[in-house]
């Protein structure tokens, strides 16, 4: 086991340094670099007139600062090394660094995308076991119908109605996580419960259509289980049907979902980014999109950079749980 998760963890290492690659090509792809698109900016946005001379000099500042003076791989060096020390530049749009932007906004971001995906998982794996050991009942063909809805139905239309909902039949509030009279204060259980009153809405929007595919892909694998030799032996020796089901069935048909741990967290963290618009939540997705359309490069590239982390994360936990929890998988 050690073994394996070392050879993972290297493995992850160097899938952290192509993504860096990928993320920094990106970044260079916008006309000009840094400095000069931060000249423009500040010329046109400051009421003073930045002299050609100024210009120059804050531009040589900028470019020694950032290692844009430097051939394109050195530049890489530099931006990955300070990436690594926790210096992730300065956002072209604010003059801010990147890291106060987004220590808050990256952990709401996670932490939403992490319950939502067990609130997919806690409603649609029941629902999937249940469908598929009662086929073609009554409640089949409900979940079955109610799975296609939550496909269909957008994102940004299922976050307005529940906005109305929660505003006019709750009296709740919306456009927020938290209250206004805990917005800065301490951490205590009754932020907690206020920030848990306010959750459930994009938890609801972002997890609709997670839920409604957890259901189907449940049901078509726990399907193709109940039908292997290994469950008919299981069977034939008179154990209990929900025994079976459990411990010989359920056990098997989940490995997909852990194999696909780190492809549902990224994919939640980008699910985010609409419903966060919507409802004008704190969240790193607003933040991105808008760092795109701005051509804030080292905003969005840290994003980018963070994403792809979270990938990683998630590939290397959902390997471990899955060579613990299938005991046909080999650790060499």
């Amino acid at each position: 086991m050690t073994a394996f998760i070392i050879r993972r963890v290297l493995t992850m290492i160097v899938s952290f340094f192509l993504i860096s690659i990928v993320v920094f090509v990106t970044i260079q792809l916008p006309p000009g670099d840094y400095a000069s698109n931060l000249i423009a900016l500040a010329a046109g946005t400051d009421a003073r007139v930045i002299n050609a001379q100024a210009a120059q000099e804050l531009a040589g500042n900028i470019r020694a600062r950032f290692g844009l003076d430097k051939p394109q791989w050195q530049q890489y060096l530099f931006w990955i090394g300070n990436f690594m020390r926790g210096d992730f530049g300065l956002s072209l749009e604010t003059f801010l660094p990147v890291r106060e932007l987004l220590e808050n906004r990256l952990l709401i971001s996670f932490g939403l995308s992490l319950v939502t995906l067990l609130f997919t998982w806690a409603i649609g794996i029941p629902i999937g076991i249940y469908t598929a050991t009662h086929k073609n009942s009554l409640g089949d063909h409900a979940a079955t119908f109610a799975g296609f809805i939550g496909l269909s139905i957008p994102n940004f239309f299922l976050a307005l109605v529940l906005m109305v909902f929660a505003l006019y039949a709750l009296d709740l509030p919306v456009g927020r996580l938290l209250s206004a009279e805990y917005e800065d204060a301490p951490w205590s259980l009754g932020k907690l419960w206020d920030l848990a009153k306010n959750l459930w809405i994009p938890i609801i929007v972002i997890g609709t259509a997670g839920t409604a595919s957890t259901i189907r892909i449940m049901r078509g694998n726990l399907l193709e289980v109940l039908e292997q030799p290994h469950v008919t032996t299981a069977r034939s020796k008179g154990m209990a049907e929900p025994v079976v089901i459990r411990r010989h069935s359920v056990r098997i048909a989940f490995n997909p979902f852990i194999s696909s741990l780190g492809l549902s967290l990224p994919a939640m963290l980008s699910g985010e980014t609409i419903t966060s618009i919507v409802l004008n939540l704190p969240t790193a997705g607003p933040l991105l999109f808008r760092a795109l359309l701005q051509e804030d490069v080292y905003l969005a590239g840290s994003i980018l950079q963070f994403f792809g982390i979270f990938l990683l994360l998630g590939n290397l936990l959902a390997d471990i749980a899955l060579a613990w929890l299938d005991p046909r998988i080999r650790y060499d």
